[in-house]
C-alpha cells in the first residue's frame, strides 16, 4: 500500500513512461556467437500494460538501447509510443506530454539507472524496482518490492490502478 501523497499523485496518471533495460529485463544481455542480443521479459509486465490500457491508462517506452527484440515486444504488446536508441531521454519524455497535452503531474515514469535522473526529475510519479542500483541517487517516490525482469513494472501499474479505483 501506498501513502495518501501518492495515492493523489497516482490519481492523475494518464500515461506510464518506462524504461526497459533492469525496470523489463534483469539488466543482463545475451549475445549468441552470431552476435544477436536476446532480452527475457516478464509475462507480468506485459499484463500490466494491458491492465493499464483496460483503466485507459497509456504506456510508452524510453529506452538507451536500438534493440529490435524491444520493438518486436512493444510491437506484440501494442504499444504505440515507443524510443529505441535514446541518449537524452528527458527530450522524449518532453515529446509525449506535447504530443498528448500532458502535464508532467499526470506521467509516471518507471526507471532503474542514472541515465533516468534527468526524467525522474519532473515526472508526477516516479518508482524504481528494487534491483536498482542508485536508489540512493535516483530518490523515486516509490521503491517497488519487485526487482527488474520480475515484475516491477506490473507491481508500479497494479498501484496506479488501484488509486484511481
Amino acid at each position: 500500500m501506498i501513502s495518501e501523497q501518492l495515492q493523489a499523485k497516482a490519481q492523475k496518471i494518464k500515461l506510464v513512461v518506462t524504461d526497459i533495460d533492469g525496470v523489463w529485463t534483469d539488466a543482463k544481455i545475451y549475445y549468441t556467437g552470431e552476435g544477436e542480443l536476446l532480452k527475457a521479459f516478464s509475462y507480468y509486465d506485459g499484463m500490466g500494460t494491458a491492465l493499464l490500457t483496460k483503466a485507459n491508462i497509456r504506456t510508452a517506452i524510453i529506452t538507451g538501447e536500438n534493440s529490435e527484440p524491444v520493438a518486436r515486444r512493444a510491437e506484440k504488446l501494442k504499444i504505440e509510443d515507443v524510443f529505441l536508441g535514446v541518449h537524452d531521454k528527458l527530450e522524449a519524455f518532453e515529446s509525449l506530454l506535447e504530443k498528448y497535452q500532458l502535464h508532467p503531474s499526470e506521467v509516471a515514469y518507471i526507471g532503474d539507472d542514472l541515465n533516468d535522473y534527468n526524467v525522474m526529475q519532473v515526472a508526477g510519479l516516479t518508482a524504481a524496482p528494487s534491483s536498482t542500483p542508485a536508489f540512493h541517487i535516483l530518490k523515486p517516490d516509490i521503491l517497488l518490492s519487485r526487482a527488474g525482469g520480475d515484475g516491477a513494472f506490473r507491481e508500479f501499474a497494479d498501484l496506479i490502478i488501484a488509486s484511481q479505483r
